[in-house]
């Protein structure tokens, strides 16, 4: 039997048992899917990541929002001029301290945070079909404990 006969499942037999190996193909097929989903919208997962922090704390400061997101200060500012150049943010500088910049969502920034969303929520649902209200919630918690 030739090696392009043998099915994927059959060489990875033995990673299953590996809780890192099981995350990092789920979450490799979810990201692929999300990012499917996001980019007709103009968004790749990290934008849309810090359009829904803006949104949801307007005036979040640009260092605030790097922390969140757990990116470097200075790849953060890609992502931040990507989404004013697509007119979805302002920045503007705060009148208590000039140096901060405050980030702001336009209304056309809130309206496409919204519907990229309702977009995800669907990829969720899709990705996610065969698991229970229940052992979705469970999985979040389960997530959340994971030492980062």
């Amino acid at each position: 039997m030739s090696s392009d006969t043998i099915h994927d499942a059959a060489l990875d037999s033995a990673l299953p048992e590996l809780i890192g190996y099981g995350l990092k193909r789920s979450a490799t097929a979810v990201t692929a899917d999300a990012a499917r989903v996001l980019e007709p919208m103009g968004l790749r997962i990290t934008t849309f990541s810090a359009l829904t922090v803006i949104c949801t704390h307007p005036g979040v400061r640009q260092t605030d929002l790097a922390a969140t997101l757990g990116i470097e200060r200075s790849n953060s500012v890609a992502v931040i001029d990507a989404l004013e150049k697509a007119h979805w943010i302002t920045r503007e500088r705060e009148p208590a301290d000039r140096r901060a910049i405050a980030l702001r969502p336009t209304t056309a920034g809130v309206m496409r945070q919204k519907t990229a969303r309702l977009a995800l929520l669907g990829h969720e649902d899709r990705m996610f079909a065969d698991l229970t209200a229940m052992e979705r919630r469970e999985l979040v918690k389960l997530l959340s404990k994971i030492k980062v």
